[in-house]
């Protein structure tokens, strides 16, 4: 029997990309976090006074979110599970057949 054809839309990418991928968004969430200490010191400087606690929380709160995005793996699958209890019909055409 052959094998059945992985279909696109559940496809998962391959091990290098994902890994690039998670890589990827862990170093913009860092850069977001030092942004946020940048900025929460400016505004101390500046007198705006609202603005730098939220900036300090945004940058300890950031790590966490970046850890857990991190470790987010690809969890798309080669089968797509039909439901209604089993197998579909086979397809007939427009004419027929």
């Amino acid at each position: 029997m052959a094998d059945a054809p992985i279909r696109i839309t559940t496809a998962g990418r391959s091990r290098q990309a994902d890994l690039a991928r998670r890589q990827r968004r862990y170093l913009i969430s860092m850069g977001i976090r030092v942004l946020c200490f940048i900025g929460a010191v400016i505004a101390g400087i500046a007198g705006i006074n609202w603005l730098w606690p939220i900036l300090v929380g945004g940058a300890l709160i950031l790590p966490y979110i970046a850890v857990v995005m991190a470790n987010a793996t690809d969890s798309r699958i080669d089968t797509l599970p039909l439901t209604g209890g089993g197998d579909l019909p086979p397809q007939v055409g427009p004419h027929g057949g």
